[in-house]
């Protein structure tokens, strides 16, 4: 099928990839022209340099998929976009949105006639290789006609309907939520071991990689931990701040609205605040991860390219 694609970066790029290596058509549209050339000349995608060019390039109806910054530069992108789509035409946020304002987004297109989805994606810089997964939010019809091009992106069982406008992002919130109480977790964990008697014998690679054979607490992010370790023994190059997309404040906010108990996640954010001020190993060695996941900036200790 045909798919525009709007945000080429870490992600988005990416994700365009992957949909034109499973035969769909694919029209590319960043504000860096050198990453529309570079999708175009890679992978014989069509290119567009504005949202005009961009919409032009697609037959009706129209699917264009958002892979932008959440907040205000989804809202400029929707409110152009709202103003060149036709009745019937769909525009997909795959970002990192807040539920409530899919919802707000939503009812706003619905006025015009274009259709609204919320897809959130996990999977980060890794996703290209072994694909993503996706939690859909929406009218089911319209995610229906749009499956084919999920189900390219997805992993095996990677993909799931969730439920009316919000409900994909509301999913990706929580789970993101979750990923902040795991990485602390593991975090401290590795920071008991650093401070321990047992430090100089024990190689934080290997206890990774042992971890993850047979053990309850194996997992992709102790594969990623390897990794680190592997580059970086102790992580001596790393500094120990970490920030926070804004999901795990939602996350934590839904909690509040709820009555919902949730110490681990609340702490886990604060912790991330925290980390801001001290430098911490725990904190090396959840801003390592967070760079091997998903490709996130890593700040570097002085005298090592300090950013």
């Amino acid at each position: 099928m045909q798919i525009g694609m709007v945000g080429l970066g870490r992600m988005g790029m990416n994700m365009a990839r992957r949909l034109l290596r499973g035969g769909h058509q694919v029209a590319g549209y960043d504000m860096s022209p050198a990453k529309v050339g570079e999708l175009v000349r890679e992978e014989n995608a069509k290119g567009a340099f504005s949202l005009e060019e961009l919409v032009s390039r697609l037959s009706p109806p129209r699917f264009v998929w958002l892979m932008v910054p959440a907040g205000r530069t989804v809202d400029e992108n929707v409110d152009t976009l709202a103003g060149l789509l036709q009745e019937g035409d769909t525009i997909i946020d795959g970002g990192n949105s807040f539920y409530k304002d899919d919802c707000r987004r939503s009812e706003h297109l619905a006025r015009r006639g274009i259709n609204y989805l919320d897809i959130g994606v996990s999977g980060g810089i890794w996703g290209l290789e072994h694909g993503y997964c996706l939690m859909i939010g929406g009218d089911q019809d319209i995610f229906k006609k749009i499956e084919p091009a999920v189900a390219t992106l997805a992993t095996k069982d990677g993909y799931l309907y969730c439920g009316p406008c919000g409900a994909g992002h509301f999913v990706k919130m929580v789970h993101n939520g979750i990923e902040y109480g795991m990485l602390a977790a593991y975090g401290e964990g590795f920071d008991i071991m650093e401070k321990s008697p047992f430090c100089e014998s024990l190689d934080f690679a290997k206890v990774a990689h042992l971890w993850n054979n047979g053990s309850v607490v194996r997992s992709w992010l102790l594969e990623l931990a390897e990794n680190a370790f592997n580059k970086d023994p102790r992580l001596a190059g790393i500094k120990g701040y970490v920030e926070d997309s804004g999901a795990g404040r939602w996350t934590v906010l839904q909690a509040i609205e709820e009555s919902v108990s949730a110490p681990v996640l609340a702490l886990s954010l604060f912790q991330r605040f925290r980390s801001r001020e001290t430098d911490t190993f725990s904190d090396k060695l959840i801003a390592a991860l967070r760079n091997e996941f998903g490709g996130h900036e890593v700040r570097k200790k002085e005298g090592k390219g300090e950013k």
